[in-house]
Formats: structure tokens, C-alpha cells, sequence
């Protein structure tokens, strides 16, 4: 009767939002979507989920950007698509996925799996961009068609169906539509330079329907071309322009550097990459982590600390959803690595436990991936990462490095790629000296926005 009864409700949502796609009358939507909400956080186990899906809600209620984005979602996307996302993100990986996470968590004493996991299947890239933080990995390293297959059902068995997709550059892979189409009840997040993207990608993309691209930037044509090549932004304005046209979800990823942090996070980018047709963007910081560590690109910690709370002004007045990779750690609950919420499976099949930390104890052609979950080295950075009450300063490279360093040491985990080593060897003293600075703004900050007197 359980099962009958969750089978019920997933149609009667998967209706729903058909329906949804199709209205255009404001107060018969917000019906609807109330509606919703009540059947959603109804079929979460987890209390954590049911609060967000209401927290959703209600700012939907008070009409804020992000009904646009998902009106625009739900009815500017071509319809594949659309059913195809509803599925794998909406019902496998936010609903049934977290049930399902939950239940592995009762039968394994306790280990929570993470809510989803990247992936590398090649370092393949046809660029040579400064201050990459894959690009010291071995170019020919690349992982079978079965050892990928493998670990996606791994994940399924955990309850993810949510995997992103990075690199090198995953368009280079021969056989990465024939995965997502093996796998079609779930999502991929593809992280793409966009060069690749031509008609005949656009169309596999339409057709496979469970794949989102994020185009990378750094800005406008000077700066992307200055990181990528000359003649790559119009490369970039190409892909977005037979994605929009095609009708498929796309956002842009950025790089925040010293350089350009102001930039990126300027209304004119903003508006342009709305233009463009992205409804989702992510921002990264670069850190000091693969091609030629160099500290000097870091934003600076006030930098750092204005691109936080410019992200506040751009969520509550731009028609986008926007994430940012290090500042969002309030919202995840601080950071996310060691099997926390996610992990990184790089090209020579090395469980990472983050795309950024490039060292491991396990490899996917020796062990599974609850195993990597459940090692003491992911074990051991997971009950560190709580003792910090400041979630702005999550990060165990840059903001906390003593986590990282300990972890490597009291685990005798190896390094990924020649020359990993120097983040936590040569460039120690330095990076001790950001975090101090970070911790100062950081601090200013939480205070300001956290803790704030009744």
C-alpha cells in the first residue's frame, strides 16, 4: 500500500507540473504549486527536505525571482526536456532519491550517502587555460565505458540520480550520449567550455533530455578569449544561442578571479547571460589547485566578502537561480567534500573528496564507492567539518587547510596528479596567511548577516 500510495502522489505531481507548464493565470498557479508543495514535502521521509520544499514556497508566495526562472523552466523548455527533468531531478533525485538515501543510511549504521557526485571520464581538452585547476592531471587519463556505467549504478543503489559531469572537456568523450541515454532517470550537470557545441550536439542534447550544460566564462569576449583562446567567445555565443534555440535548460560557470570578481558579478554580465538565455549560473573561486598554482589570482578577502553580498542583491532582483560554490555555505550546512554531499571520481578513477582536493586512498577499480564514503579519510574530514560555528568559511583548502593537511597525513593518502602536493607544502604559509585575512571579513560578515539580535 506504500508503494501504490508514493506511486500515486509521483503521478499526481508529474501532473501537476504539466499542468503548471501550461497556465498562465497567476492565482490558479499558485494554487497548484501549493498544492504541490503539500504532496512533495508529504512524500520526503526527511525532514530536512519537506522544510526547504516549503521554504520554496514561500518565496514563490512573496514573488520573488525565482517563480520567474521556474515559470520560464517550466514553460519556455522544450517539452522532452521538460518531462525529462521533472523525472530524474524533481522525482528520482529530490523525492524517491531522498527516501532512498534515507532507507541506505537505516541499513548501513548510520552512513548517510552523499546527494550526488561528480565525475571526470577524460582529461581530453582541446585548451591550455591558465590556472585550471584540472589541468595537471595526466591529458590521456580516461575511464572505460563499463567503469562509468559501474559507478552510476553504484550511485543509484545509494539513491543518487543527480551526477555532474566535468573534465577535461566531457564533449571529447566518444560515448558520453550512450550514457546518458543508459541512464535516463537521472540528471547530468555537464561543466562544457562550449566549443563543441554544434547543431548536431544541440540536437543529442534535445534528444537525450536529462542533460544540463554549464557553459564557462570569465566574463565578456577580452576576458574569456584572454583564459581560453582567441575567438572563444563567439564559440560560447554560438552554443548558447542553438541551446536557447533548441529550448534546452543551460546556465553559465565563471571563475572568480582577482581580476575579474567585480565583473562577474556586475549587473551588465548578469543581464547579458539572462540575455543569452541561461537561467542557472555558478561561480567558482579560483584557488591555488592544478596548472601553476598561482596565489595571485585569488580574489582578495575583501573581494571575497563583497561577492558575497553582491549574490544576495543578484538573487533577490535578477530572473536567474545562482550558486556559488564557496560562498553558498550557509546554504549547504558548510562544506560539502568528503562524501558530505558529494565526491569527485577524476579519470584515472581516483575518489576524490572534492574536485579541488587532489588526493585519495581509494580508486573506483579497487573499491566501491561506498567505501570510499565510509574510509577514514572521508570519515575523518566529515567530523572536522562541523566544528567551525562560521559557515562562510567552509573550505578545507583555503579556509580551514590544517583539516586538509591532517587528513593527508593521519591517512597516508596519496596525490592525484604530479605537483597536488604544492597547496599543502610550498604554498602552506601563504594560504594560512588568506585564511587569516578571510576569517577577519568572514567573521564580520556572519555576524552581520547570522547573528543578529532579536
Amino acid at each position: 500500500m506504500k508503494k501504490i500510495k508514493e506511486f500515486l502522489m509521483i503521478q499526481a505531481i508529474c501532473l501537476l507540473f504539466s499542468l503548471l507548464a501550461a497556465l498562465r493565470n497567476d492565482a490558479l498557479f499558485q494554487k497548484i504549486y501549493t498544492l504541490m508543495a503539500f504532496l512533495a514535502a508529504s512524500l520526503a521521509k526527511k525532514d530536512y527536505y519537506a522544510e526547504k520544499i516549503y521554504w520554496v514556497k514561500r518565496l514563490f508566495d512573496r514573488n520573488h525571482p525565482s517563480l520567474t526562472v521556474t515559470r520560464k523552466i517550466l514553460q519556455q523548455t522544450n517539452p522532452r526536456h521538460r518531462r525529462t527533468l521533472v523525472k530524474s531531478a524533481i522525482i528520482n533525485q529530490l523525492l524517491v532519491g531522498t527516501n532512498r538515501r534515507k532507507a541506505f543510511c537505516e541499513k548501513n549504521n548510520g552512513l548517510y550517502p552523499p546527494g550526488f557526485f561528480v565525475i571526470s571520464p577524460s582529461m581530453k581538452c582541446d585548451l591550455h587555460c591558465f590556472g585550471c585547476y584540472a589541468g595537471s592531471y595526466t591529458k590521456s587519463a580516461e575511464l572505460s565505458f563499463e567503469e562509468i556505467d559501474d559507478a552510476l549504478d553504484q550511485a543509484k543503489a545509494m539513491g543518487l540520480y543527480f551526477c555532474v559531469v566535468s573534465g577535461g572537456e566531457p564533449f571529447f568523450y566518444p560515448r558520453i550520449f550512450e550514457l546518458f541515454k543508459k541512464h535516463n532517470d537521472m540528471i547530468f550537470h555537464v561543466y562544457t567550455h562550449g566549443g563543441l557545441i554544434d547543431e548536431a550536439v544541440t540536437g543529442k542534447l534535445a534528444k537525450a533530455g536529462n542533460v544540463i550544460p554549464a557553459i564557462s566564462v570569465e566574463g565578456f569576449e577580452k576576458q574569456t578569449d584572454e583564459r581560453r583562446g582567441k575567438g572563444h567567445w563567439a564559440k560560447v555565443i554560438k552554443a548558447m544561442e542553438l541551446l536557447r534555440k533548441a529550448k534546452i535548460l543551460f546556465g553559465f560557470s565563471a571563475t572568480l578571479t582577482r581580476h575579474n570578481a567585480d565583473l562577474l558579478s556586475s549587473d551588465r554580465f548578469i543581464d547579458t547571460m539572462i540575455d543569452a538565455g541561461c537561467v542557472l549560473g555558478w561561480y567558482f573561486m579560483y584557488v591555488p589547485v592544478g596548472f601553476k598554482p598561482d596565489m595571485n589570482l585569488m580574489m582578495t578577502p575583501r573581494q571575497r566578502g563583497r561577492q558575497f553580498e553582491r549574490l544576495v542583491q543578484l538573487r533577490n532582483n535578477k530572473p536567474i537561480l545562482l550558486a556559488d560554490f564557496w560562498n553558498d555555505g550557509p546554504v549547504v550546512g558548510g562544506c560539502i567534500s568528503g562524501g558530505r554531499k558529494y565526491l569527485h571520481v577524476n579519470a584515472n578513477g581516483d575518489i576524490e573528496p572534492c574536485v579541488f582536493c587532489h588526493f585519495a586512498t581509494h580508486n573506483i577499480r579497487t573499491h566501491t564507492l561506498r567505501e570510499a564514503v565510509s574510509s577514514p579519510l572521508f570519515k575523518s574530514i566529515r567530523c572536522e567539518l562541523g566544528k567551525d560555528e562560521n559557515l562562510l568559511r567552509p573550505c578545507i583548502i583555503v579556509d580551514r587547510p590544517h583539516i586538509g593537511r591532517s587528513a593527508i597525513e593521519k591517512h597516508n593518502a596519496y596525490f592525484t596528479h604530479k605537483g597536488a602536493e604544492i597547496v599543502y607544502s610550498s604554498l602552506a604559509q601563504e594560504i594560512d596567511g588568506y585564511a587569516a585575512g578571510y576569517g577577519k571579513v568572514a567573521d564580520e560578515l556572519w555576524k552581520k548577516y547570522f547573528c543578529r539580535k532579536n
